[in-house]
């Protein structure tokens, strides 16, 4: 149980604190990764945990992906509970192999045998100019990972008890945070970024999605930053009479797909808004699951709003564009609902 709080916090303290309580409680658990200590994570992650643990259970790495996320499988099979920042999630590229064929797999190979109780945390989103290396989701990519589990918190609160759930939990966990979520002062701040959360420790659920604002003529699924893009759009059909039920899903794997159906059988319409590529992903699965589970209630088809199969643009208006808006998803509740 937890307690209401008006204590505030932004995600990315949110996070720093959910590490920090759990390495309190067990010595198993340790960070590691780019600029994790002194720095703090240039995202703040985790932020405060050197001074507190020391640079044995603190570990600032070599630019050198493979490497440390290597060290963090083995060191997750012989018992510990890593940490291990994977700075941008764009540089997955280097260390795939470490992630795909070790890290997911092992458990399999051994036949249940050996568990690999490792978080790999790693910022995700656009909207800040950073271009097609930096910019990136790729969540529907490792969902598609058989073996991996992939949590994206859009609230502080979630930050938080996802973080403690992520290192509790026995399998490999991707732990992917919207850099316009974190709520840091040298980012553009988003409103929703700050939010009550309980000083004590407390976990959220891996794979229960959460209704963000009950609706009845069309239900929103999303997850991430674009949670609050729907929630300020919602606002703005409500002005228009349209009610929309939002859905964040928290996480992808695994899929909360109940949650999703009886959604859809309560609106009768689905929208999608997914930051990662339209094609191949998050959008896909879920409509799948809408028509598999309520085709029977369904009075439109179930339409996405996500980001076009091309590289993020450099360019801040072409990025503006290819990014899922507040815009595009009034637009597109709109014309589905007067359709």
């Amino acid at each position: 149980m937890t307690t209401m709080t008006d204590r505030k916090l932004t995600m990315q303290k949110a996070i720093a604190e959910g590490i920090a309580q759990e390495m309190a409680v067990d010595p198993s658990v340790f960070v590691m990764g780019e600029d994790v200590g002194v720095y703090g994570g240039i995202f703040g992650a985790t932020e405060g945990l050197l001074d507190k643990y020391g640079p044995e259970r603190v570990v600032d790495t070599p630019i050198s992906e493979t490497g440390f996320i290597g060290a963090a499988v083995g060191a997750a099979v012989n018992g510990m509970r890593p940490i291990v920042e994977l700075m941008f999630v764009d540089f997955f590229g280097v260390c795939m192999d470490q992630i795909y064929n070790n890290m997911a797999k092992i458990h399999y190979f051994s036949g249940g045998a050996i568990k690999v109780p490792a978080v790999i945390t790693t910022a995700v989103g656009g909207g800040y100019s950073d271009a097609g290396q930096h910019s990136q989701t790729l969540w529907g990519l490792f969902a598609h990972v058989p073996g991996l589990k992939v949590v994206v918190p859009s609230s502080a609160y979630d930050a938080k008890g996802l973080m403690i759930s992520a290192i509790r939990d026995d399998n490999p966990v991707m732990y992917m945070f919207h850099k316009g979520a974190l709520g840091l002062g040298w980012m553009v701040n988003n409103p929703h970024a700050t939010g009550p959360v309980p000083e004590e420790s407390y976990t959220v659920p891996i794979g229960k999605a959460r209704v963000a604002r009950e609706g009845d003529d069309v239900t929103i699924v999303t997850v991430g930053l674009s949670v609050h893009k729907a929630l300020d759009a919602a606002a703005l059909l409500e002005v228009d009479g349209v009610s929309a039920e939002i859905i964040d899903l928290r996480s992808l794997v695994p899929l909360d797909r109940e949650a999703i159906v009886a959604s859809v059988q309560k609106t009768h319409r689905l929208l999608v808004v997914d930051e990662d590529y339209q094609s191949f992903g998050m959008s896909g699965e879920v409509i799948t699951t809408a028509v598999q589970g309520a085709f029977d209630y369904l009075d439109a088809p179930p339409v996405r709003v996500a980001t076009p199969d091309v590289p993020i643009p450099y360019s801040h208006p072409l990025e503006t564009w290819t990014l899922p808006s507040v815009d595009r998803i009034v637009a597109a509740v709109t014309e589905m609902v007067s359709g």
